[in-house]
C-alpha cells in the first residue's frame, strides 16, 4: 500500500519507446506515437486520484526537429488533437494545463490551440498538468539568464541579487515547485536536456516499459520506489547525524 502522506507533490515523466513499442509489433512510429499521446490522459487521472499535484509531460524535445517530417508533421496534428479533445475533460476534472517551451516554430494551428487551451483552464485549481513542448533545458537556463542579464543592465537588477529562488523565477516553470519524481520509460537511464535545473534534488526512476505500456499500477510502483528512498537535498543520512 501506498503512504498517502509521501505522495510526491510533483511527478516529471520522459515518455520513451513511443517508436520500439511500435517496431516491435510491425507498426509505423507514428502508431506509437498516438498510442503514447493516449496513455498520457489515463496517467494524469491516475496521478489526480493518487493526490500528486503536479504532472510533467515530455512530449517534444528541440531536437526533435531532426526527425523525419512526415513524423514531424503527425505529432503536431496529434498533439493538436489531444488538445481539443481534452479541454472539456480537464474543465470537468477541474484539472489546469500549461505548456512550457519555445513557440517557434511550432505551427500557427498548434499555437493557438495550446493558448485556447491555457486560458479556458486557467482558473481550475485541481491537478496541475505541465506539457514540454518544443522545449529543451539548455535554452531555458540561457533564456533566464538574458532575462536577468537584461534587468542588469537596465538598473532594475543587480548581479549581487541573483539567487537560486530569483533565477528559478525567471524559468518556463516559475511559480512551479521543482519535480520530487522523475520518472523514464524504456530503461534509458539519461535526462536528455529536460528541466536541468528543475532536477537537481529529484529522484530519478527508469522502468523497462515503453511508454505506451506504461500503466496506473506502473505509476504507483514508481511511487512506491520513491517513497522506500531518503531524501537528503544534499545533507547526511538521518542515521549517521550524530556519528
Amino acid at each position: 500500500m501506498l503512504d498517502k502522506n509521501n505522495i510526491p507533490k510533483h511527478i516529471a515523466i520522459i515518455m520513451d519507446g513511443n517508436g520500439r513499442w511500435a517496431k516491435e509489433r510491425g507498426l509505423p512510429r507514428t502508431a506509437g506515437h498516438r498510442k503514447g499521446l493516449d496513455r498520457i490522459n489515463e496517467i494524469l487521472k491516475a496521478a489526480d486520484k493518487l493526490g500528486v499535484k503536479y504532472i510533467t509531460f515530455f512530449a517534444f524535445s528541440t531536437e526533435n526537429w531532426q526527425r523525419p517530417k512526415r513524423e514531424v508533421d503527425m505529432l503536431m496534428h496529434a498533439l493538436d488533437d489531444f488538445l481539443r479533445n481534452q479541454i472539456k475533460d480537464l474543465n470537468k476534472n477541474n484539472i489546469r494545463l500549461i505548456v512550457i517551451g519555445e513557440d517557434e516554430p511550432l505551427p500557427g494551428y498548434l499555437q493557438k490551440k495550446i493558448k485556447d487551451a491555457e486560458e479556458s483552464t486557467r482558473n481550475n485549481l485541481g491537478l496541475v498538468v505541465i506539457i514540454a513542448l518544443n522545449y529543451g533545458g539548455r535554452t531555458e537556463i540561457i533564456n533566464a539568464a538574458k532575462k536577468f542579464a537584461l534587468d542588469v543592465a537596465s538598473g532594475r537588477e543587480t548581479a549581487d541579487n541573483l539567487t537560486p529562488e530569483l533565477f528559478s523565477g525567471l524559468l518556463y516553470t516559475a511559480g512551479i515547485p521543482d519535480p520530487d519524481l522523475l520518472i523514464r520509460t524504456s530503461g534509458e537511464m539519461r535526462i536528455s536536456n529536460f528541466l536541468l535545473w528543475q532536477l537537481s534534488y529529484a529522484e530519478l526512476y527508469f522502468p523497462r516499459k515503453y511508454w505506451p505500456e506504461f500503466s496506473p499500477k506502473d505509476l504507483e510502483k514508481a511511487i512506491k520506489e520513491y517513497q522506500g528512498r531518503e531524501r537528503r537535498f544534499g545533507g547526511v543520512d538521518a542515521d549517521k547525524k550524530d556519528n
